[in-house]
């Protein structure tokens, strides 16, 4: 029956087919030649779909080097867990953390993984807390890794997955843009306030990651912007060397201060360099059209 019912399908389809090509080229005769700036306009929108296509492409890239750095680091960072090595456990919990930071939007649009790997406690239901911040309340208020080996395995294998799906996950131009943006609504919302690595206070390493993975998107799409408002490609350009250069004094090493070593006065110019920076940047979009 099945065999039957696919070859009338095909014979209708080709029948269909034909019809239309048929008519298809009758409208061809009949219709005038396009003007030349009829076809400019064409070949400038052709364009620009490669344009986005080769940003969103490159995106890719970054995200599933990302991935793969990430992945290998939280191996490392899991075993030191399960060897019931704290301190070791605790020099890699930031810096695995900052390769997931960089490309936060992603994770966060394939559904579970995203509270799975980064969840606050308070954030789920305690029954479902796992992933980074339930083994960081362990090493900085329990000061030991007992317990927490079905956690470790749970967050290396949500790390394996997030690596899986970002091979087919569908990243277009407005993903971009929203992305950046909302890595900078993450520094304001959770990492300014101290809020996010409430027990080990490495949120600077959050927010320098968050950060970085928003220039990312804009150097992607920044030829594209400058065509459109060279002015606003500059003021965004500025605007993030200007929050490095806030940032950088926090620097240690190859990593940074804890959070509570800063300032009120600091924390405010960091909000205040995020801020300057969040405004003209989300008006990328619509001179994008994304």
């Amino acid at each position: 029956m099945t065999k039957t019912f696919t070859t009338v399908s095909s014979i209708v389809l080709c029948s269909a087919l034909l019809l239309a090509g048929c008519s298809e080229n009758a409208k061809k005769e009949a219709r005038p030649a396009p003007s030349p700036a009829a076809s400019d306009a064409g070949a400038k929108a052709a364009s620009a779909a490669v344009d986005f296509k080769n940003a969103t492409e490159q995106y890719r890239k970054f995200v599933i080097e990302q991935c793969d750095a990430f992945v290998k680091a939280t191996g490392d960072f899991t075993a030191a867990i399960k060897s019931g090595d704290v301190k070791k456990s605790q020099e890699l919990y930031a810096p695995t953390r900052m390769f997931y930071e960089r490309i936060e939007p992603i994770a966060e649009a394939l559904g579970d993984l995203d509270p799975n790997i980064d969840a606050r406690e308070g954030d789920v239901d305690e029954k479902e807390w796992r992933g980074f911040h339930r083994i960081e309340k362990a090493l900085w208020v329990e000061q030991s890794t007992k317990g927490q080996e079905e956690t470790a395995d749970r967050l290396l294998s949500d790390s394996k997955l997030l690596r899986a799906k970002v091979e087919t996950v569908e990243i277009e131009a407005n993903m971009l843009v929203t992305g950046a943006v909302e890595l900078l609504n993450e520094v304001s919302a959770t990492k300014v306030t101290g809020e996010e690595e409430r027990y080990s206070h490495t949120d600077l390493y959050d927010f320098a990651a968050n950060v970085e993975g928003a220039n990312k998107i804009f150097e992607l799409l920044k030829p594209e912007l400058e065509k459109k408002d060279a002015a606003l490609a500059k003021t965004i350009e500025t605007r993030f060397a200007e929050l490095n250069q806030t940032l950088a004094p926090f620097k240690k090493g190859s990593g940074y201060v804890t959070y509570t070593e800063l300032t009120q006065e600091q924390t405010k110019k960091l909000s205040q360099a995020i801020d300057a920076l969040a405004e003209p940047l989300s008006g990328m979009g619509k001179l994008l059209g994304a």
